[in-house]
């Protein structure tokens, strides 16, 4: 369902994909930026961006399940990093690409930017993901 492209006439990518191309028909989610807040809308990792990148995972596969999918049928993100140091854009990514997002790998876009919504917030990651198909068993029931 999801075909993985890096392009051979382009320099190769160090850890992910040029390209995620999705079949036709497929039923795909949009989510919205992903933040580092607990449930009581509290900034966890005051700052810190690598324990607020794994609040922002947290939160961001609590989305998927939420429309029936996965962190492994992620297509896409952007994962955005308050501030211009490439060292700490890089741990941000090490924890992103530990999450199991890296399966396949995904499409992904890193920026580090000036600022984000939420006062003290470092981390933010928007995705697309395939909502997979519940496959069935000859009664009809999911399995």
């Amino acid at each position: 369902m999801i075909r993985r492209v890096t392009v051979p006439s382009l320099f190769p990518p160090p850890r992910y994909s040029h390209a995620s191309v999705v079949e036709a028909g497929a039923r795909l989610a949009f989510l919205a930026g992903s933040v580092p807040l607990d449930a009581e809308g509290k900034l966890v990792g005051d700052g810190d961006a690598v324990r607020q990148a794994e609040q922002v995972l947290v939160n961001l596969g609590e989305q998927l399940r939420a429309v029936g999918s996965d962190l492994a049928h992620v297509v896409a993100t952007d994962v955005y990093v308050v501030g211009s140091d490439t060292a700490v854009l890089s741990a941000v990514w090490d924890v992103v690409e530990a999450s199991g997002l890296g399966v396949g790998p995904h499409s992904s876009t890193l920026i580090g930017v000036a600022c984000l919504g939420y006062t003290g917030q470092l981390v933010e990651i928007t995705a697309t993901a395939v909502i997979p198909e519940i496959s069935h068993d000859p009664q009809g029931a999911p399995c």
